[in-house]
């Protein structure tokens, strides 16, 4: 290999290096409130519903923008947008950092979405560009998708590490510096290239598209409130439609759509967006709900619980690029099917392992590696289909499409997930008869961490009887959400396994 070739090979890397820190904090900011959750209501008061849209107005705003932005990056150069995004990007952490309320941080939230909007897309069409071998692109596009899923688990780990000597905020405040640094990094090594053209800027569509994706959280959760309305629930529901017919019918008028739905006619491409989604939010979901029993119920520490979750994000990190290599060895879509059934297992095993069973804390963390080397597996086919189906001057198109599956997915988990979560947990405790004649329970209901609170009001016994239900309702719920994400993660892989005899992988 000549100098030059050396050269412009590190060059690669390097710009891979840079766009995956920025894909990093995006990753990072999708699940590292779920071990500060606890803290967080504790400061601001917040309640169940409010604690559920802290969560997902970040992911409903990326995926509402994420075609828009990505055909934007098309059309004025997606180094332009990804620093923007970056900009963005740390202007919404400072403010998440210092929100003095719920609604505040919602809307940080969803600032925060806004700049992640920006990057995502622009990130694996930058990768798109530099990458031009096929084989090259794969393995880069595998540590992509490690980078992708070890950011997602360690946003628990670092908020844990934050949270031992800091208040809720720093899982924010850290931010700041990575997004400085980032954005001197991209302007000083990144090339700037021709944008190669794409569709005009759809504002309408955009608006609809977030419109769409809101009212259809807001239905998914309505059956989990105590005052759950049939009326609102319909309204919901016939808004998200009504939103849906009309991006369609707009998409259908543009000379050039924001998402060419021609792609989805095929097979394995429908296959890599679906494994994208409902991996993503299966994933989300037992994250969401595993750390919450570590803290209340197991009563660890939030740095001690996330360790816990950390197999989750090392095998994810060595797995994905393994997976990279896999894929140019394998038919895809039987490397998505085992992937999917391997991370379907370990959770099914995490839903039936007794506590009581010898070893249980090794056999715990095995399960989770299992998992993320499934979902790692999972994640690295789908990019790689999904980039590799659309040409060249339509990298950001596609890339909206992928992170869309990615994000949707993410909101769907915290939506669903966190619904079945509080659905059988105010189940489970309303089989103990005696919770109903105790004063200030009501409010309790819906979340353990508030139960706990009035129990400790409470006189001893009744406290440690409240508290006991309080336990013993949120480990069934657990269960039920562990069983509920391996179900679908099988139904996911038996769909993309038998989707090859309609067509040859």
């Amino acid at each position: 290999m000549s100098g030059a070739d050396g050269a412009a090979d590190s060059s690669r890397w390097l710009v891979l290096a840079i766009t995956a820190s920025g894909l990093l904090l995006i990753c990072i900011d999708m699940t590292v409130l779920y071990v500060a959750l606890p803290a967080l209501t504790r400061a601001l008061h917040a309640g169940n519903s409010a604690r559920l849209w802290i969560l997902n107005a970040y992911p409903i705003v990326v995926a509402g923008l994420l075609p828009g932005l990505g055909a934007l990056g098309d059309r004025h150069g997606h180094r332009l947008l990804f620093c923007t995004g970056l900009a963005v990007f740390g202007a919404a952490s400072l403010s998440a950092a210092l929100a003095h309320s719920a609604l505040v941080l919602i809307a940080a939230r969803a600032a925060l979405g806004v700049g992640a909007a920006m990057m995502m897309p622009a990130t694996l069409a930058i990768i798109r560009a530099t990458f031009t071998d096929p084989r090259e692109r794969s393995f880069a596009l595998g540590l992509w998708s490690g980078v992708a899923s070890a950011g997602m688990a360690a946003g628990p780990l670092l908020a844990g590490l934050l949270l031992t000597r800091f208040q809720w905020g720093a899982v924010f405040l850290i931010n700041v510096p990575v997004v400085g640094l980032a954005l001197l990094a991209t302007w000083w090594w990144v090339p700037r290239r021709v944008a190669p053209g794409g569709p005009r800027w759809d504002a309408t569509g955009s608006l609809q598209l977030l419109l769409v994706l809101t009212a259809l959280m807001y239905a998914i959760k309505e059956p989990a409130r105590q005052d759950c309305s049939l009326l609102r629930l319909g309204a919901a529901l016939l808004l998200a439609g009504a939103g849906v017919a009309l991006y369609l019918r707009g998409q259908r008028r543009r000379a050039q759509p924001l998402l060419d739905f021609t792609l989805f006619r095929r097979p394995l491409f429908a296959g890599a967006f679906a494994a994208a989604c409902l991996g993503t939010a299966g994933a989300v979901g037992l994250e969401l709900v595993m750390s919450q029993y570590l803290q209340l119920v197991e009563q660890r520490a939030p740095l001690a619980a996330a360790l816990v979750l950390l197999p989750l994000s090392v095998a994810g990190l060595v797995a994905a690029p393994l997976a990279g290599r896999l894929l140019q060895r394998r038919a895809p879509r039987a490397a998505a099917g085992g992937g999917l059934l391997l991370a379907a297992l370990c959770t099914a095993g995490l839903a039936l392992l007794p506590p009581a069973v010898p070893l249980f804390t090794a056999l715990r963390l095995l399960l989770l590696a299992g998992t993320g080397v499934g979902i790692a597996i999972t994640v690295t086919f789908a990019s790689s289909t999904i980039m590799n189906a659309a040409p060249p001057e339509r990298g950001g198109m596609a890339a909206s499409i992928e992170e869309v599956g990615f994000e949707f997915g993410g909101a769907l988990g915290v939506a669903l997930f966190g619904s079945v979560m509080t659905l059988a947990y105010s189940g489970h405790l309303l089989a103990f008869d005696f919770i109903g004649t105790m004063p200030g329970v009501e409010r309790a209901r819906d979340s353990l961490d508030e139960l706990l609170r009035v129990a400790a009001t409470l006189p001893a016994d009744t406290g440690q009887a409240l508290r006991a239900a309080g336990v013993a309702a949120f480990t069934a719920a657990l269960r039920a959400v562990l069983l509920g994400v391996a179900l679908l993660w099988l139904a996911t892989g038996v769909a993309i396994g038998a989707s090859r005899r309609k067509q040859p992988a």
